[in-house]
């Protein structure tokens, strides 16, 4: 909705299409490269955190079948008693098309598809300034100085003071996840009955599912200042046993965290900066978008493609931002008053 209010219906379209094309393009390159991630079409359940919530899911689902073809399911607080096991939540919207997959392992299968193909891969490498020089680029990395024809930049939340255009645009959001011991299979079936992968309307949403060996992972925005992996873990947890009580006495056996890469739109972005051309900015959507993108900008940069769709779009800057978020306590903390009042 926020996207046709913005930029129109044929845009719209087209970019909702990206969307569904590039769950298609993930599952195509696991195929095509035998990579062992997981995959399944387990479907994504969007879970209204209050009563009020249930109308405006409504909305979508009406929006979805009528403009875009697109069809979903609204599920009642009573219907979603056989896809959840717990009384946390006030219905749903099924979307059944959504897919799940083991992100490290598609990872290690993408890197090693790409080194059969000949690539070089160079981690621990890091780019400290990008800058033109003759009809190339010169590169000036940790380990030396590299020259290029061409550049793209695919550092979502981790864009640094290289490229200062970029980084002015996207915001670093930390996301942390845990993971219990492995479940009891008549408890974990229990907890999610058809596998499907779950999150919440709050603005400080909880997202959960199970892994392919029963553990519960259950991730959040557990902070949105510098904190540490332990503390993100205490907050995961008490999150996951306001929504699980069977879990309290579960051990947790992982905890990690990362970035996402966030912008002012809220929208992804690919296209090119003077000369430079980039795709970023997926807002936890990366798996699918920038694999999906990757491919889009790679087949650009050989001169087989034209830009995506969304290099038409403005791409703005953060006001007062350079780099340090020093914003992101208050955002943080609007929107925890946000979800508090409803």
């Amino acid at each position: 909705a926020t996207i046709l209010r913005r930029h129109g219906e044929a845009a719209a379209r087209e970019l909702f299409q990206c969307s569904l094309d590039a769950v298609k393009f993930v599952e195509r390159v696991i195929s095509d490269e035998s990579i062992d991630a997981e995959f399944t079409r387990a479907g994504h359940l969007t879970l209204a955190a209050r009563p009020g919530h249930l109308p405006a899911l409504a909305a979508e689902a009406r929006l979805l079948a009528e403009r875009f073809r697109y069809q979903t399911e609204l599920l009642s607080p009573a219907q979603l008693k056989a896809e959840l096991g717990s009384s946390r939540y006030h219905g749903g919207l099924l979307d059944p098309g959504a897919a799940a997959l083991h992100p490290a392992k598609y990872v290690r299968g993408l890197a090693a598809a790409a080194a059969r193909a000949g690539a070089g891969l160079h981690e621990q490498t890091e780019v400290r300034s990008v800058r033109r020089a003759g009809s190339g680029f010169e590169l000036l990395t940790a380990c030396g100085t590299l020259h290029a024809d061409a550049v793209l930049v695919a550092t979502n939340g981790y864009t640094g003071p290289a490229i200062p255009a970029l980084e002015r645009r996207v915001v670093p959001l930390g996301s942390y996840l845990i993971a219990t011991a492995p479940l009891e299979e008549s408890l974990a079936r229990r907890l999610i009955p058809r596998g499907r992968v779950l999150s919440d309307t709050k603005n400080l949403l909880f997202y959960f599912r199970l892994s392919a060996d029963r553990r519960l992972l259950f991730g959040g925005r557990a902070a949105f200042g510098f904190t540490t992996i332990a503390e993100c873990a205490r907050i995961l947890r008490r999150g996951m046993v306001s929504v699980f009580p069977e879990l309290a006495g579960i051990a947790v056996e992982y905890a990690w965290g990362g970035r996402l890469g966030i912008t002012r739109d809220l929208l992804p972005h690919a296209g090119v900066d003077a000369g430079i051309h980039y795709s970023l900015g997926y807002a936890g959507h990366g798996v699918a978008l920038a694999s999906y993108l990757g491919d889009w900008m790679g087949q650009t940069l050989a001169g087989r493609r034209e830009l995506p769709p969304l290099a038409r779009l403005a791409f703005p800057s953060i006001p007062l931002y350079r780099g340090r978020p020093w914003f992101l306590p208050l955002v943080g903390g609007y929107y925890r008053v946000k979800d508090w009042v409803g």
